[in-house]
């Protein structure tokens, strides 16, 4: 089994040394790099090649939002899960739109922050029960009107087999319970679920749920009966 290579970037050397400790545990984590702020980390890919960053969302000259932003723009960019010590709705939501595909934080026990990376090198976002309800809230928010007609504009593109894939990825569903709800293979769901990608320029499936959200697809489901 190929080992998911993993890059730190926290300006805390001593968070760095508990993340190495406990993470470097793991038979199936390399940690090929660390590094101590945002600044730091594009060259870092350049050498090391993670599959993963796990990064702090503050620091003193590039934060961890910033420094996203920059790696997603990326045509070989790695999965990004930011590390935090507080949830606020702009922070998760501006991480979010930048590409992250994770949100923890660091009192999260380690087991879950080891699940966390494995989660997104197998390409499914982690999404705690907190900001999963800051995406409904948002939904919800007074710009919500303006939001959702710019979201379903921008879903006129899919077919109606993609929208329905872009509709269970907006619920958190996993790829083989999608292909149970809809009857197809978990190759085809993977299929659509990369061509819903490319159609809508986004880079992963934390994305697709944000404008699944902002569209209000999810409400249109539950009115379903799903």
């Amino acid at each position: 089994m190929t080992a998911i290579r993993l890059l730190l970037v926290d300006d805390d050397p001593l968070v760095r040394a508990g993340l190495s400790f406990m993470l470097g545990g793991a038979d199936d984590i390399e940690i090929v790099g660390e590094a101590s702020d945002g600044s730091e980390v594009e060259a870092l890919l350049d050498r090391t090649r993670p599959d993963v960053v796990l990064m702090d969302i503050r620091m003193p000259s590039v934060d961890g939002l910033t420094a996203t932003e920059r790696l997603r723009g990326r045509k070989d960019a790695p999965q990004v899960v930011l590390l935090t010590t507080f949830h606020a709705d702009d922070q998760v939501l501006r991480a979010l739109r930048a590409g992250a595909a994770g949100f923890v934080l660091k009192d999260t026990p380690p087991a879950e922050i080891v699940a966390a990376v494995r989660r997104v090198a197998a390409g499914d976002p982690v999404l705690s029960p907190t900001v999963t309800r800051q995406l409904m809230d948002h939904a919800a928010g007074s710009a919500a009107d303006t939001r959702r007609t710019r979201a379903r504009a921008r879903l006129t593109v899919l077919n109606d087999r993609e929208r329905e894939v872009a509709v269970a990825v907006g619920r958190g569903l996993s790829n083989a319970d999608i292909a149970t709800e809809l009857f197809m293979s978990v190759a085809t769901v993977k299929t659509h679920v990369s061509r819903v990608l490319a159609k809508l320029d986004l880079n992963n499936r934390v994305q697709i749920a944000l404008l699944a959200y902002d569209a209000g697809l999810s409400e249109e489901m539950e009115d379903n009966g799903h």
